[in-house]
C-alpha cells in the first residue's frame, strides 16, 4: 500500500450518480440536494423510481422539473433492486459513477475529493472513503483529506481475502465508468452481497484507493434497511460472502495470483465468522429460543461444510461446551454483561482501525 499527500484537482470532472428509489421519494429532495450541490464536479442524476406505490415517481419527476441535471426512469413493473441498479449504472455517462440510494447522502465535497484521487492516478479503477451514519439530521462532515491510500488489486484482494469482511459501505464508493461497465454491473446471484463481488471484481482491473481523514456519504440508519441483518440473516449474509469468492475466483481468477491460497484463506474467514457468531449467540444468553439454535447449528454446519477443520478449532469447541451447557439449562461461564461490554471494546477498536486504514479486522480480533 501506497500512502500519499493529496493533490488538488486540476480539472472538473463528470460524474452520473445514480439513484435508485423504492418507496423512499420522502427521502429523495435531501438525496438529490446533496448530488446537485456538490463543488468541484459536473453532475448528472438519473433517479429510477421501481415502482414504487406511494409518491415517489411524482416526487422525482418535481426534481427533474427544477433542474435539468436531474432525469427520472418510472418502471411500470417493479424490476427489484440489481436490475434497477444496473439499468442506471450502465446508462452512466460521465468520467465516474456512483450508486447513491435514496436514503442517503453525499457528504460536501464528497465527489471531488474522491475524483482527484482518481484523476491523478489512472491506474486506479475504485475509491472508497468513510461514512458516516444517522437517523435524522447528519452530523457535519470532514471535507479537507489527510492522505491518500492506494492498493495494487492484487493486495487489496489478499487482505479482503483474508478478513473477509467487506471494507467498503455502497454510499462513498466512486468508480471510474469504464472499470464499471467493463464489469457490467452487479450479479444478480447474489442479490445480499454483489456489492462486495463488484469490489473485489473491480480489484481485479485495476487499483484501489482510499481518500482518508475525510467524509464522503452518509448513511441513514432505520429499520426498514436492506443491510440490517439479526442472527436469522448471518447465515445468508455469510453464505452469500462465501459465494462471492467463488464467483470471483471461478469466473476471474485468470486476473489473480496464488488463487489456491486466497480461497483457501477465504474458507477460513468465513468459517470462522460462522463458528464466532454462532458461539456468540450463546455468550450473550442463558439460552436461546429453538428457532434461534437451528439456526446456530446450521452456522455450525455450514462452516463445517466449507472448511472441514473447523471441528477441530478452539471456536468450535467453545460453541460445543457453550450449547451443551444451554441445553442443561446453565448459562455461559463468563456473565452476559461481562461479554458485552468487551464485545463493545473490541468493536469500537475494530471499527477505529477501520476508519484509520480502511481494512477490517478479521471477525472477532483485534
Amino acid at each position: 500500500m501506497i500512502r500519499m499527500a493529496p493533490q488538488p484537482q486540476r480539472s472538473q470532472p463528470t460524474v452520473s450518480v445514480v439513484i435508485p428509489c423504492y418507496k423512499y421519494g420522502h427521502f429523495l429532495p435531501s438525496c438529490v440536494r446533496s448530488v446537485l450541490d456538490q463543488e468541484g464536479v459536473d453532475v448528472d442524476v438519473l433517479i429510477i423510481d421501481d415502482a414504487s406505490p406511494d409518491d415517489s415517481a411524482e416526487v422525482a419527476h418535481r426534481l427533474a422539473k427544477e433542474d435539468s441535471r436531474v432525469r427520472v426512469i418510472v418502471h411500470e413493473t417493479n424490476m427489484r433492486h440489481i436490475a434497477t441498479y444496473n439499468e442506471g449504472l450502465m446508462a452512466a455517462s460521465g468520467e465516474f459513477a456512483l450508486l447513491l440510494s435514496a436514503d442517503d447522502l453525499l457528504a460536501p465535497r464528497a465527489l471531488a475529493n474522491a475524483t482527484a484521487l482518481l484523476s491523478a492516478n489512472p491506474e486506479v479503477g475504485l475509491v472508497y472513503g468513510f461514512t458516516k451514519s444517522f437517523q435524522e439530521t447528519p452530523p457535519p462532515a470532514r471535507t479537507e483529506p489527510r492522505s491518500w491510500s492506494i492498493w495494487s488489486g492484487q493486495e487489496w484482494l489478499d487482505l479482503v481475502s483474508t478478513r473477509v469482511s467487506n471494507p467498503i459501505y455502497t454510499p462513498e464508493a466512486v468508480m471510474r465508468t469504464k472499470t464499471l461497465h467493463d464489469l457490467g454491473g452487479y450479479d444478480a446471484r447474489l442479490p445480499h452481497a454483489a456489492d462486495f463481488l463488484m469490489w473485489m471484481r473491480a480489484a481485479t482491473r485495476g487499483s484501489i484507493g482510499r481518500v482518508n481523514g475525510v467524509d464522503l456519504a452518509y448513511y441513514r440508519f432505520h429499520d426498514s434497511n436492506m443491510h440490517r441483518v439479526e442472527y436469522s440473516g448471518a447465515l445468508r449474509d455469510l453464505t452469500e460472502r462465501y459465494k462471492s469468492f467463488e464467483i470471483l475466483f471461478d469466473d476471474d481468477g485468470e486476473r489473480i495470483a496464488n488463487v489456491p491460497r486466497l480461497l483457501a484463506a477465504a474458507r477460513r474467514g468465513v468459517a470462522r465468522e460462522a463458528l464466532y457468531v454462532a458461539s456468540q449467540a450463546y455468550r450473550k444468553s442463558v439460552r436461546p429460543s429453538a428457532d434461534e439454535a437451528d439456526v446456530l447449528a446450521e452456522l455450525v454446519a455450514f462452516a463445517e461444510e466449507i472448511w472441514p477443520q473447523s471441528r477441530y478449532s478452539r471456536l468450535r469447541r467453545s460453541y460445543d461446551a457453550l450449547s451443551q451447557r444451554a441445553r442443561r439449562g446453565l448459562g455461559p461461564r463468563v456473565p452476559v454483561r461481562v461479554t458485552s461490554l468487551r464485545d463493545r471494546a473490541l468493536m469500537n477498536v475494530r471499527w477505529r482501525r477501520w476508519r484509520r486504514t480502511g481494512i477490517d479486522g478479521a471477525v472477532g480480533t483485534i
